[in-house]
């Protein structure tokens, strides 16, 4: 194995048996056509299937250029692609899931705009091909509410498919925050970037791993990681909430002390004390979401737990 190579592509596998052994010689044609020089390294996201043997597989094929690590359970997407990673040893590294719906043919295109002078390259995606419009819709407004409340530039329309520098390769290996959400990291490091925009194709085997639970959290990751709106938000409203109550009370008393009428009802009253200890359990909620994430960080635990590797 060597010990620098030109390119490196990381690719984090989960449940993949299926598929891995066409994404690899999809991804090996590619490169060995174009006459890159090259390592694969491909992560086990903790697999409960024969993903792992199958890489086994791949590793015995092609020794010189391909390197598993198989983490000791299911760590997470971002969190397997932070391993990739760390262990590239390419001068740029490309980042890209192994289910064949970001093309492998789309790399070319990726170093010529590298070598052109861009430390990162987005994949942007022009089309997304068998996906339903409820998740087409829900991405479209996810990358720009992210832009929008965070205070970073963050590629719109871009996935986990892009190219990064050594130089910012080495800058994201030394951030240890937990709740990662690495398109942000990336668009928080800056350099200069370029895009490469290309069709996203329909999944070709299994099943995707990321469901509507997972996209929330990491949605929910995203925006805490790399925007405080949430909690202006709460501010804000607890804020309107007040003065509307401040008013209120003035009104009561008023109608009490100087006018025969007094306000009654059981109803309206329940509602509004269910109104404000709503948002009183939803503010408490959010900022310990955020007092979570810092307790996280200070824990200083292991991002991930590396079980084995074929180097």
């Amino acid at each position: 194995m060597k010990e620098h190579v030109e390119i490196s592509v990381v690719s984090p596998a989960f449940n993949e048996e299926a598929g891995i052994e066409i994404f690899y010689r999809t991804l090996k044609q590619v490169l060995v056509v174009e006459k890159i020089d090259h390592e694969i390294v491909l992560v086990d996201d903790g697999s409960k299937d024969n993903t792992f043997l199958a890489l086994s597989k791949i590793k015995k094929e092609d020794p010189e250029h391909v390197r598993v690590i198989r983490f000791s359970r299911n760590f997470g997407h971002q969190l397997a692609i932070t391993a990739g990673i760390k262990e590239a040893r390419g001068r740029a590294v490309v980042v890209m899931d192994s289910d064949l719906q970001d093309p492998p043919s789309v790399i070319p295109a990726f170093i010529r705009s590298w070598r052109a002078g861009h430390e990162v390259v987005y994949g942007k995606r022009s089309e997304r091909k068998g996906e339903s419009w409820f998740k087409k819709w829900t991405a479209h407004v996810f990358y720009r509410m992210i832009k929008a409340a965070a205070h970073i530039d963050i590629q719109t329309d871009a996935g986990d498919f892009y190219l990064l520098d050594r130089k910012v390769v080495d800058i994201i290996n030394g951030m240890e925050e937990r709740h990662r959400f690495l398109r942000g990291l990336i668009a928080w490091v800056g350099f200069r970037r370029g895009t490469v925009e290309y069709v996203r194709e329909a999944r070709q085997t299994g099943k995707t791993k990321f469901g509507f639970r997972k996209m929330l959290n990491f949605a929910f990751d995203a925006i805490t990681s790399f925007s405080f709106t949430p909690l202006r938000v709460v501010s804000a409203t607890g804020f309107v909430i007040s003065v509307i109550a401040f008013f209120g009370i003035l009104a009561t008393i008023y109608m009490r002390v100087f006018t025969q009428y007094t306000v009654t009802g059981w109803a309206s009253l329940m509602c509004a004390v269910l109104f404000i200890g709503g948002i009183q359990l939803l503010s408490i909620g959010l900022i310990g979401e955020y007092v979570a994430r810092i307790g996280d960080d200070v824990k200083r635990r292991p991002l991930y737990a590396v079980q084995e590797r074929l180097e």
